[in-house]
């Protein structure tokens, strides 16, 4: 007869033992690895976990996964299989946590694929993040989405190493601040992981562009003309206004007839711009990747100039399920050109209202509500009118007077107050001439950005905000006065004194002097909107 054995009489080594086994086989079949996926243009950290059990032989990916994670069960079986490996006779469930966000992106693959393969080791790594695309023979492959990723986390302070493809460590070494593990192979990623070596692949670049160091910081600029000033024959004033507007960063607007070089100092102005910080230079790449381009990281501010034609999701950004960035985020630290201002939309101009005044641009969708920065330059160009001769010398203009003012009232004043400099260019005669170069007016942009800094500026002038503006525009008495009659004379309003005061700023710092003296806002009340 079989004596029963009460477990409560047993040992308390043996139930030690016993929970220690017990805890050592719940560890063996669960493992983590962290990944990511892009929220509009911001990275989320996602836990992605695995579970073995017993039942039917299978394989799911759960927690909202987009088809590309979906199809990545193909690709991680392949890759496997290719590489020798028997799959275990069991259920395989992958837990993509949070589960109330949607996943996508071929990245997941390789993280996949390692949870499966060592789903016998513990894996045991916090803080280190898994990405990469698996080709069937288990070669791991870059995917697009891995610079705006990864540079998103580190802004966010989340990340400080990961596995990565070899092949897109070119661009990912310039992301300072994290340690890359390279991968050629599905094979090599296991290696790594069970033996826990996690030698750091570090590669220096160096940007080919000239540096400016204040105060220990580098600034980059190139100095590349494609297009010189120095084609652009008279129109002596506006190419004044647009020194001043490069130099501060401030949004600028050119009225004038037809062919007077409106289009020409539109184009030329991104080649004088002020030199970019390493930051900036990673926040531009960003953009043209999760558009699609392939980023030179050069030190020149972009340019974007959409036709008028354009819709409001091209330029603003928009979709229905997935919300894609446009012409404003692509223009982002550079210039947003609207020629034939008035010919847009006016949902268009309304919207741009907010990313002139706030340097951010909101999408609501019922599938996703995001923001992104859009600290933009805004240069745009326009007629006097419909046929363009209004102001014409010697052509009749051929418009009524009721086709003028529909055409003007196109732009309402509080668009209008967001514009920091207006120029009405002067007409075409043949006695112009050249008198001034792009490279005399980048070494100005140069010096009144050293200015700027020196003060202790964060921002540029053009962007500076309400607090910002007591701070760094301080006048002279004369100038002060100056002011204080222009208001009681013109009926400012508080965003156009601020404007003219930034403005002045910019023009001190071109003309060398510590506050701004009479002369120097005399000039800047001299571009203010008539």
């Amino acid at each position: 007869m079989n004596a029963q054995i009460d477990s409560g009489t047993l040992p308390p080594e043996t139930k030690r033992t016993d929970t220690l086994k017990h805890k050592e086989k719940k560890q063996a079949i669960v493992n983590r690895l962290t990944c990511a996926t892009l929220e509009g243009v911001n990275a989320r950290v996602i836990e992605v976990e695995a579970t073995f059990t017993k039942g039917l032989p299978g394989f799911s990916v759960v927690g909202l996964a987009s088809s590309d994670i979906q199809e990545s069960k193909e690709r991680t079986k392949s890759a496997l299989l290719t590489n020798e490996f028997v799959f275990p006779p069991l259920k395989i469930t992958i837990n993509l946590s949070p589960s109330d966000l949607k996943k996508s992106g071929t990245h997941f693959d390789l993280s996949l694929a390692l949870l499966i393969a060592l789903h016998k080791t513990t894996i045991a790594e916090e803080g280190l993040f898994v990405f990469g695309e698996l080709g069937l023979d288990g070669k791991v492959k870059a995917s697009s989405m891995l610079f705006p990723l990864i540079l998103s986390l580190k802004e966010q302070g989340c990340i400080k190493r990961a596995i990565v493809p070899k092949e897109s460590i070119a661009y990912l070494s310039r992301i300072s601040g994290v340690e890359f593990i390279c991968v050629e192979t599905l094979s090599e990623a296991i290696e790594i992981l069970k033996n826990k070596d996690f030698q750091a692949n570090v590669q220096s670049f160096s940007y080919e562009a000239q540096c400016l160091s204040l105060e220990g910081v580098p600034y980059y600029f190139e100095r590349k003309y494609e297009s010189d000033f120095l084609e652009v024959k008279g129109q002596t004033v506006a190419k004044r206004a647009s020194l001043i507007a490069a130099a501060g960063m401030h949004n600028f607007l050119m009225e004038g007839n037809p062919g007077c070089g409106k289009s020409m100092i539109a184009k030329r102005l991104k080649d004088i711009l002020p030199p970019l910080f390493e930051e900036e230079i990673l926040s531009i790449a960003k953009h043209q990747f999760l558009d699609g381009m392939t980023p030179d990281f050069c030190a020149l501010r972009p340019l974007r100039a959409p036709h008028h034609t354009a819709t409001s999701a091209s330029i603003f950004g928009g979709g229905s399920s997935v919300a894609k960035i446009g012409e404003v985020a692509l223009a982002h630290k550079g210039i947003l050109f609207f020629d034939e201002l008035p010919h847009f939309s006016k949902p268009i101009l309304e919207a741009l209202r907010e990313p002139l005044q706030d340097k951010k641009v909101h999408i609501a969708r019922v599938n996703a509500k995001i923001e992104y920065e859009a600290d933009i330059m805004f240069v745009a160009a326009q007629n006097p009118c419909p046929c363009g001769n209004l102001l014409s010398k010697t052509k009749a203009c051929r418009c009524s007077e009721v086709e003028i003012k529909r055409y003007q009232n196109k732009l309402s004043d509080p668009f209008l107050d967001r514009i920091d400099l207006f120029v009405v260019m002067q007409e075409v005669c043949a006695s112009d001439k050249a008198d001034i170069s792009s490279s005399r007016m980048h070494e100005a942009v140069l010096q009144a950005f050293r200015a700027q800094k020196q003060r202790g500026q964060q921002r540029l002038n053009g962007k500076l905000s309400e607090e910002e503006i007591e701070k760094y525009c301080t006048l002279e008495v004369e100038a002060q006065k100056v002011l204080e009659s222009a208001v009681g004379k013109f009926g400012l309003s508080h965003r156009s004194i601020a404007s003219i005061k930034k403005t002045a700023r910019t023009i001190a710092d071109l003309n060398a002097h510590e506050k701004i003296e009479r002369a120097d806002l005399l000039e800047a009340l001299s571009y203010r909107r008539r």
